[in-house]
């Protein structure tokens, strides 16, 4: 599994405690945010991480701002991304399950580290269920 992540200056010391979870879970990360603490605009990064899915170079995204809501606002801009802005594993797992999600956003000032990497696991391991939630993901898709 490859995942893409970014996140802005708020997000670098979280970006890099998740990124080496995910490794020691046996994910490939592709590293799409900064490494400094310059303000930076995590719109920016926002799209690069979706690009990457959306041109299918990694299964899943990780978005990381302050808040996680601008960073995920941004994402579900981009059409083909489902991001959702997750603070416990329930909400990992359901993301996945029910929504198909393929963005996880976190807030790096609101989050603890250890509640997101336990949210971040669950998303990873969870399958979309499909059945009625696929119905319910193409009208979302198609804004209906």
């Amino acid at each position: 599994m490859r995942v893409a992540i970014g996140n802005d200056h708020s997000g670098v010391e979280y970006k890099n405690e998740l990124v080496k979870y995910m490794k020691e879970l046996g994910v490939e990360v592709v590293n799409f945010g900064t490494d400094t603490l310059d303000s930076v605009d995590y719109p920016d990064y926002a799209k690069m991480v979706c690009n990457a899915i959306l041109n299918k170079e990694v299964d899943y995204g990780v978005l990381i701002c302050g808040t996680g809501i601008g960073i995920s606002i941004t994402a579900n801009k981009i059409p083909g991304i489902r991001a959702a802005l997750c603070y416990n594993e329930y909400m990992g797992s359901i993301t996945r399950a029910h929504n198909d999600s393929n963005v996880i956003a976190f807030g790096a000032r609101v989050l603890g580290i250890e509640v997101a990497k336990s949210t971040l696991k669950a998303f990873l391991e969870t399958e979309f269920e499909g059945g009625r939630h696929q119905r319910r993901v193409d009208k979302m898709e198609c804004g209906c």
